[in-house]
């Protein structure tokens, strides 16, 4: 009998198409026995003797294994463009969470009456294990000097969007900006980021997984607090509006406009 975390990842998840994704390297972050594997994008002509922007993005439920390639399926297109490569010089982190594993804490259930699914985030002390290979294998890079500490910059979809929403609470004047899509978080906790960590939150009108009231109350939430955030809500649209807010000009100038003083 399949578990209700399980049951909830096969109806929010999704295949992978065929696509060459070379330019993403494949690792491995080894800490203290835990292991993360990721894909990292260098920035062209990648100098080793500067720092650079990071971009960490988290992928949903349905991306979710140990290939080290699932996870390129939403994202991986975006941050391959011209208009975002050459302009905007990053290094770009994709990391996998392993099966049956998720990157925040997260409960649901589901309402037979609305015929949906209901999200609660309760929060917890500790991350989760991904989540702090994810902020450790961060930390690693700015020991490195290869990422300025001053740029970290976070994105997720759906499952992912969760552990945005998670990290930047756990993790307050860490990341200069971060984007959910179609997610939501513990809105008590909103806080914790108001003032330090800007926000530009998407969700489509339509999603029958992800209630789109998450993301409302989460941007009402920042707005009452006088935090530094946008919304931005897709009418009609379903649980796919990542694609939309990929499409958005605006979204990496926008990431790029922020750093921490």
């Amino acid at each position: 009998m399949k578990s209700g975390l399980t049951i909830l990842f096969l109806l929010i998840g999704f295949g992978i198409h065929a696509q060459d994704f070379d330019r993403y390297e494949k690792k491995e972050f080894y800490v203290d026995g835990k292991l993360l594997r990721y894909r990292i994008l260098y920035p062209e002509q990648f100098d080793r003797s500067k720092s650079y922007p990071l971009i960490i993005f988290l992928h949903g439920a349905g991306q979710w294994g140990s290939d080290n390639e699932k996870q390129l399926l939403h994202a991986g297109d975006f941050f391959l463009v011209d208009s975002v490569r050459k302009k905007f010089q990053a290094i770009v982190i994709l990391p996998q969470c392993p099966r049956g594993q998720s990157w925040s804490y997260f409960q649901f259930k589901w309402d037979s009456a609305e015929r949906r699914i209901l999200l609660f985030f309760p929060y917890q002390e500790q991350p989760s294990i991904n989540e702090s290979l994810v902020k450790k294998l961060s930390d690693s890079l700015v020991q490195a000097r290869l990422v300025d500490s001053h740029q970290i910059y976070l994105g997720g979809l759906s499952m992912g969007a969760f552990g945005v929403f998670d990290m930047i609470t756990r993790y307050p004047g860490y990341f200069a900006a971060a984007f959910p899509i179609c997610g939501g978080g513990n809105t008590q906790m909103a806080s914790r980021i108001a003032g330090k960590t800007a926000l530009w939150i998407f969700h489509g009108s339509a999603d029958p997984l992800v209630n789109v009231n998450l993301s409302r109350n989460y941007y009402q939430a920042l707005k009452n607090l006088g935090g530094d955030v946008k919304y931005t809500e897709y009418p009609g649209v379903r649980h796919n509006s990542w694609d939309n807010a990929f499409a958005e000009p605006q979204l990496i100038p926008w990431l790029f406009s922020h750093r921490i003083q």
